[in-house]
């Protein structure tokens, strides 16, 4: 079956399918107008919106280590999505920016979803020298690992800090409610969709145009599963 319907005219390409090098080439060769939506690098040609991923999760963990954490634990996201390694890069540069030398014990794999979660989360939690706080690259993980925490006899936050990425519903589903990375999903969306219709609009009337790459403003929301340590402000 072809990846494209005939009769498109452009195309929007949300994570994963905007870093996926097939289904890029694909629409590049149909010769249409695309959007990526949060790719990790904007394609040749392509126009582009999201937030910045590095300084968000810089950011997020720059907030644990305020509140007095330094054994900070870290879940990743499938490998094979950009956004994942821009978020990890994120959170190293950001222990190295507060003078805590990098652990490798403190960093398990996850894949996005919740089950990868519950994996990563028994894995980190399972040590004796366990992290107090752990900073999961998407909310689904995030509340994976506050369910494992529960299951291991421990509290959030009392016990352990938990955060998590993108301010999904589930954040506000469970409790204690997730501190999280906010991105602007309503605005990307949108500016997504005007890029696309100018792009189109041109392309039909033969206008010249520049591609046009936007990085919205993220939030790091505080909520109930973030705690500081004894001691701390």
């Amino acid at each position: 079956a072809p990846l494209i319907a005939p009769r498109a005219d452009g195309v929007t390409l949300p994570t994963p399918l905007c870093d996926d090098a097939k289904v890029l080439a694909a629409v590049a060769g149909a010769g249409l107008p695309m959007v990526q939506i949060a790719p990790g690098s904007p394609a040749q040609g392509a126009d582009a919106v999201g937030i910045d991923e590095y300084r968000a999760a810089f950011d997020m963990t720059l907030h644990l280590v305020g509140k007095g954490h330094r054994r900070i634990g870290f879940i990743t996201g499938n490998p094979d999505q950009t956004c994942n390694a821009l978020r990890l890069a994120g959170y190293e540069a950001a222990l190295a920016e507060a003078g805590i030398a990098p652990d490798a014990r403190l960093i398990a794999g996850g894949d996005y979803s919740y089950r990868s979660g519950l994996a990563a989360a028994e894995q980190l939690l399972g040590r004796e020298d366990r992290p107090t706080a752990l900073f999961a690259s998407n909310d689904d993980m995030a509340a994976a690992t506050v369910a494992t925490a529960n299951r291991m006899g421990l509290d959030v936050p009392g016990d352990l800090s938990v955060c998590g990425f993108d301010d999904t519903a589930i954040a506000t589903m469970i409790w204690p409610q997730l501190s999280t990375v906010r991105q602007p999903i309503g605005a990307i969306a949108s500016h997504a969709t005007l890029l696309l219709i100018d792009a189109i609009r041109c392309k039909q009337e033969d206008q010249p145009r520049a591609v046009q790459h936007m990085i919205l403003p993220y939030e790091i929301v505080e909520r109930d599963s973030v705690k500081p340590l004894p001691g701390q402000g």
